[in-house]
């Protein structure tokens, strides 16, 4: 049963799933027994500040560094600006576009300390993508990094957009100074949705996953605390965007919890990423195994000394990444499975629990197992449907597919797995059409949609291939129009367009050319012919 809510505008509660829809949520431990009025962004910042004092060092990028009492301040000040100036009210949505920034995380804290309701978007998102991130969402206006507005203007010219920094007179940071560095943050109810975090499915068109106040300190006082285990002079870097909920957990929530502090880099390629680590001693780093890869090939480990903690999450991490990485640093990586519908993590391991090439088991505060197609719980050994339930869970707004990821109290994740005798979970394949790769869930058909657009493409057929790079890439068999040509110049343009109208990092990475697409005599198209045909070729090579 729903506590009563702060929220004047009641457009989430309203779209919550029915209750009977939601999966079974579980509080067993002690710390996850939240009080009935919290609002996450006092719970984590004022409380930090009141601890740990306004000097202690919080955010750091290459350029500049603000203490906890800095980001209290814009927070605060950033809060009014929602308030005073837009006319937001508790429950009101506002969407976030920026990459890895001090003034995101401020913007974060603001609208949440106001009462509204963060809507979490890439910065790699094209205006169609965006468009329809809004249409669900309905936010009242947008804070967005003023290098980023051109996409998100044309996505929606009716959208008010707050531009952060830049030459404007009315930016964001110069309105936020104008204000006062004190704020009464609004008493929100512990189940009051918080977060819209978005994430695409198999079908390409977006889902808004609704987290509460008490979700997003449930994951760092179950991951974090349990496994991860940090310390409040520890210093968190990592590669995932504050967009993914596992950038805005490892280096947002995590550290903030503890009283540690984080690096934030809006551009971590390899090379960034080292001197970063190198530069601030960090300690604590999240990332995807194709970023420990990478790290391998450069096979520079004497600038990761000062790390004592790497967590690896976003795709499967393969035993020999993982071994490779022990061998050079002595580091043990700590593989763990999350999911935005979960918020975080919920399987892992650390230390000498850790079984190279598992997982790992349910992290303390969640349960999973097994299940076969009829949700009937599988022995031991036999793969079948991963279900996990926990202190928090899927609840889509307004979204028929909460049916298929809810079953019986159970989330399930779409990834098959076997548990072994000692409650270690061991990855074998995603059970849907969404292609991981480098992190990243790509869904097939939105790619489709994408190449088909093209006026040489007659149709096409996207699936996910094994790379040893990136875990999987996306792989695309086309129908070119006639007299088109089938060279690599084509290819390339191809590429170029799914750039240019979506998300890059969706572009198919391999192209084939094929006079028609295989399908049955009820002319269903058969994908796994695609995968054999895409092996058999694989092997001849």
């Amino acid at each position: 049963m729903l506590t009563p809510s702060a929220h004047l505008d009641t457009f989430c509660r309203d779209h919550l799933p029915p209750e009977t829809q939601w999966p079974d949520f579980v509080f067993e431990l002690p710390a996850l027994r939240y009080p009935d009025r919290l609002n996450c962004a006092t719970a984590l910042l004022d409380a930090a500040v009141a601890t740990h004092g306004r000097d202690r060092p919080c955010l750091h990028t290459p350029d500049e560094s603000w203490s906890y009492g800095e980001l209290l301040d814009h927070a605060n000040q950033i809060a009014h600006v929602l308030t005073a100036d837009f006319g937001l009210i508790p429950g009101n949505r506002v969407l976030l576009r920026a990459p890895n920034t001090l003034w995101l995380v401020a913007c974060w804290f603001g609208v949440v300390k106001a009462g509204g309701v963060v809507v979490t978007t890439m910065a790699l998102l094209r205006a169609g993508e965006l468009a329809k991130l809004i249409e669900l969402t309905t936010p009242l206006l947008a804070l967005c990094d003023h290098r980023l507005t051109t996409e998100l203007a044309a996505a929606d010219g009716a959208l008010p957009i707050v531009p952060i920094g830049g030459p404007t007179e009315t930016d964001l940071i110069r309105r936020a100074a104008a204000h006062p560095t004190d704020f009464a943050d609004v008493a929100t109810a512990a189940d009051d949705v918080v977060l819209l975090a978005p994430t695409s499915g198999t079908t390409g068109v977006p889902k808004a996953t609704m987290h509460f106040h008490r979700d997003v300190l449930a994951n760092a006082d179950t991951f974090s605390a349990h496994v991860l285990a940090p310390r409040a002079e520890d210093v968190f870097t990592g590669t995932p965007p504050l967009a993914f909920t596992f950038g805005l957990g490892g280096l947002v929530i995590f550290p903030l919890r503890v009283g540690a502090s984080a690096v934030l880099l809006e551009r971590p390629d390899p090379g960034t990423l080292l001197d970063a680590i190198e530069r601030f001693s960090a300690t604590v780093l999240f990332t995807a195994p194709t970023a420990y890869r990478a790290l391998l090939r450069r096979a520079e480990p004497t600038r990761l000394r000062s790390l004592r903690r790497c967590v690896s999450a976003g795709e499967h991490l393969p035993a020999a990444v993982f071994d490779g990485f022990l061998e050079q640093t002595g580091l043990r990586i700590i593989n763990g499975i999350g999911g935005t519908e979960m918020l975080h993590i919920f399987i892992s391991a650390a230390d000498e629990d850790i079984r190279p090439g598992s997982t790992g088991r349910a992290v303390p505060g969640y349960h999973a197992e097994i299940q076969d197609e009829a949700g009937n719980p599988l022995p031991d050994g036999i793969p079948g449907f991963l279900a996990v339930k926990g202190p928090t869970g899927c609840r889509y707004l307004a979204d028929p597919r909460q049916r298929d990821y809810v079953r019986n109290g159970w989330n399930l994740t779409g990834d098959t797995y076997f548990r072994d005798a000692d409650g270690y979970f061991w990855y074998q394949a995603r059970s849907d059409d969404m292609i991981v790769s480098a992190g990243y869930n790509i869904a097939a058909p939105e790619v489709e949609s994408v190449l088909e657009q093209h006026p040489d493409v007659v149709e096409c057929a996207v699936i996910g291939v094994p790379d040893a790079e990136r875990g999987m890439i996306v792989h695309a068999a086309v129908v070119l129009r006639p007299g088109v040509p089938h060279d690599s110049e084509q290819i390339r343009r191809l590429q170029d367009f799914v750039k240019g109208t979506a998300a890059p990092y969706k572009y198919p990475r391999a192209i084939e050319f094929l006079d028609a697409l295989p399908r049955n005599p009820s002319g269903k198209l058969q994908r796994y012919k695609l995968r054999e045909r895409w092996t058999t070729s694989t092997r001849k090579g």
